[in-house]
């Protein structure tokens, strides 16, 4: 498995590209419930992003790992220029969403929808559960090199348990030395950072309670 810098992660061998939180029409769920108004122009950012993907590496299969919109108000939000762009990246390949804690999938824009999907012995879902070797998303990790400026989305992952960062444009994230994150994985748990190259540093924070598996 290949951690890109996009936040992406690329299985060669089956040819599969694997994305987790893509969180599809945020602005517009944050202007329905607040009020407040942001650029919409996340939608955007992040199908041209996938697009790049796509295209530089011509996967068989792409699974969404789930909260692939904000939530299912959004998937009617999103226009009919991101529509027909979302239907030429389907093209040709196989689609899996995931069900997310946001949305169960948005289930008029093709694809296969599940639950969560499993290639050998490795289960993809939305949420970390007790069940490994699995992928999974859901917490948006993010983590810097100390001293180095401000912390970035991440993968982190141990021997048995891999999460993805947020690939979506409308995004926050949560530090991978958290609790909640931290505590998912062993004491030789590793980061990769996300941006102009992918940079793996180990999380040297002590480990912590895992009582919180599959919250």
């Amino acid at each position: 498995m290949h951690a890109e810098p996009t936040g992406a992660l690329w299985l060669p061998e089956p040819h599969v590209l694997v994305v987790s939180d893509l969180h599809f029409g945020k602005s517009d769920r944050i202007a329905r419930r607040t009020g407040t108004l942001i650029p919409p122009y996340e939608n955007l950012e992040t199908l041209n992003r996938l697009d790049a993907d796509i295209t530089r590496l011509d996967p068989k299969t792409v699974i969404c790992l789930g909260d692939s919109f904000d939530d299912l108000d959004g998937v009617e939000a999103f226009d009919d220029t991101n529509r027909a762009t979302l239907t030429r990246l389907q093209a040709g390949r196989k689609w899996v969403w995931i069900e997310g804690n946001h949305d169960p999938g948005p289930v008029n824009l093709g694809g296969t929808h599940v639950a969560e999907y499993s290639i050998g012995s490795v289960a993809f879902r939305h949420i970390a559960s007790a069940a490994v070797p699995e992928v999974s998303g859901h917490y948006h990790p993010k983590h810097g090199i100390a001293g180095k400026g401000r912390q970035k989305p991440c993968f982190i992952y141990d021997k048995s348990r891999l999460i993805l960062p947020a690939y979506g444009a409308y995004t926050g994230g949560l530090s991978a030395t958290h609790p909640d994150l931290r505590g998912l994985f062993d004491a030789r748990a590793i980061a990769v950072l996300t941006g102009p190259r992918a940079i793996a540093l180990p999380l040297t924070a002590p480990k912590l309670s895992s009582a919180k598996l599959g919250r």
